[in-house]
């Protein structure tokens, strides 16, 4: 089977490639594996903001006197859940991809040769596409499992499993301070895991401004999550497939859960995929260049987590525009350096929302990252809970926003915000930063009254216009 443009992953960035290129005059056929749609629509970013959903209502109306919260109703979170991820039935995703139109193949896609690809069925049967213009590797990501003695043998949750709960467990460990640990740590305890423990090496959320994960661990202890810092897995240990997981710490200490969520990161999917023929390492990530397309190749390209540029779907799906912008440029003939041709976003550090209690949203460089690229930067803090916007959202609003000033352009190279639904602060601040918008151009972009977004004015007033 020839066709012009052959995707390995139908997930968000997948099919976004393919619908590009299909939008640029080319053909294109999509190999899935799994589930068509991928990871973010059955087990990632929609079914974590379901459960989530409740416990940041029930924290906002209880800021709000007059009002109170009764208690969740697990089975419906549940059902809500379950019908946000279409019961994990990708047939209207299978729809929309043939509606773009494009090919949808099911099986497990390798690289066998320049342009070629194998597609493995479920019952055997192998069919081989040829591509006229280019190959998209966009397979995503799989967890890291840390080599900790006894912790695979234990059956230890990964995100899927936390994601895709059916029953609660009272007791749950997490390991790790990230996104997915901090999420679904609070998400679970919130819907009845009466006894959560969150284990971390460092601090949480390490790559975010320090003050955003202290933050969210002093909410955490506030709920009743224990947050162990400092703390280091000896080994795990799970005697009885029904019983309890034990889990050694490095201090000598010993923790009993029902359940074990590991969450210490992702890597590349790149299992038999191929890369061999191709000339490129097995192990991935799969490096490439602005156009997405990878270095001493005219034919191969990679978007989303398999490019390791950035594990965040937004980020997936623009790196897949810009991929399949130019393969349409260049099958076409057309020019294909224009600006929008190139990623220009993920260098300048990627918007990101972690939907904890509270929310922490970010975009562009930490202080530290900042200055580590030499930069002369000045910092500028001011408190949410000072701004009038936030005493009209209730008794307790408590935050703290961020600003990273480049002081020999006078522009905005970091942004960061921690307090309740400060997520729909962020695009502001990603336009500010992405578009190097001027501190002096910025003071006119006047914030509404009453408003949280009021903090604007006061940190280029705080910053000394």
């Amino acid at each position: 089977m020839d066709v012009d443009v052959v995707v390995i992953g139908a997930g968000p960035a997948g099919e976004n490639a393919a619908g590009r290129a299909v939008r640029g005059g080319l053909t294109a056929a999509v190999v899935e594996e799994h589930l068509a749609g991928g990871e973010c629509s059955y087990y990632a970013c929609i079914p974590s903001k379901a459960l989530l959903r409740p416990m940041e209502l029930r924290a906002e109306v209880s800021r709000v006197p007059g009002l109170s919260a009764g208690p969740i109703d697990v089975e419906k979170v549940l059902a809500r859940r379950d019908e946000a991820i279409s019961g994990l039935d990708d047939s209207g995703q299978a729809e929309w991809v043939g509606k773009l139109p494009a090919a949808l193949l099911r099986g497990r896609g390798r690289l066998t040769g320049p342009r070629e690809v194998e597609v493995r069925a479920a019952d055997g049967t192998v069919t081989r596409l040829r591509a006229r213009h280019a190959v998209v590797l966009a397979t995503g990501s799989v967890p890291i499992v840390p080599e900790i003695p006894g912790l695979a043998g234990a059956r230890p949750w990964f995100s899927r499993d936390a994601t895709t709960v059916k029953e609660v467990p009272r007791r749950l460990a997490v390991l790790g301070g990230g996104v997915v640990a901090c999420e679904m740590a609070q998400a679970l305890h919130a819907l009845g895991a009466e006894e959560t423990t969150l284990l971390v090496r460092g601090g949480l959320l390490g790559k975010m401004e320090p003050f955003a994960g202290e933050s969210v661990a002093a909410s955490m202890r506030e709920s009743g999550i224990d947050v162990r810092t400092g703390a280091a897995v000896a080994r795990v240990e799970r005697a009885a497939a029904d019983g309890p997981v034990t889990v050694h710490l490095g201090d000598g200490s010993v923790l009993e859960a029902d359940e074990l969520l590991v969450a210490t990161g992702r890597r590349a999917a790149v299992r038999d995929l191929g890369l061999e023929s191709a000339g490129l390492s097995a192990d991935g990530p799969v490096e490439v260049d602005d156009s997405m397309r990878v270095p001493g190749t005219d034919w191969l390209y990679a978007v989303g987590d398999v490019n390791g540029r950035n594990l965040l779907t937004h980020m997936g799906k623009y790196q897949a525009r810009v991929c399949g912008d130019v393969i349409a440029a260049r099958a076409a003939g057309r020019p294909d350096d224009g600006p929008s041709l190139r990623d220009g976003a993920d260098g300048r550090g990627a918007p990101q929302v972690v939907f904890t209690d509270p929310q922490v949203a970010a975009v562009g460089l930490t202080a530290e990252q900042a200055r580590g690229k030499g930069l002369d930067v000045r910092v500028v803090d001011y408190d949410l809970g000072a701004v009038s916007g936030a005493y009209l959202l209730g008794d307790g609003y408590t935050g703290r926003a961020r600003a990273v000033v480049d002081e020999a352009h006078k522009v905005l190279v970091g942004v960061t915000f921690a307090g309740p639904a400060v997520a729909e602060l962020l695009h502001a601040a990603t336009i500010a930063v992405t578009a190097e918008v001027p501190l002096d151009t910025l003071w006119h972009a006047v914030p509404a009254f009453p408003t949280v977004s009021e903090v604007w004015l006061r940190l280029l007033e705080e910053y000394g216009l």
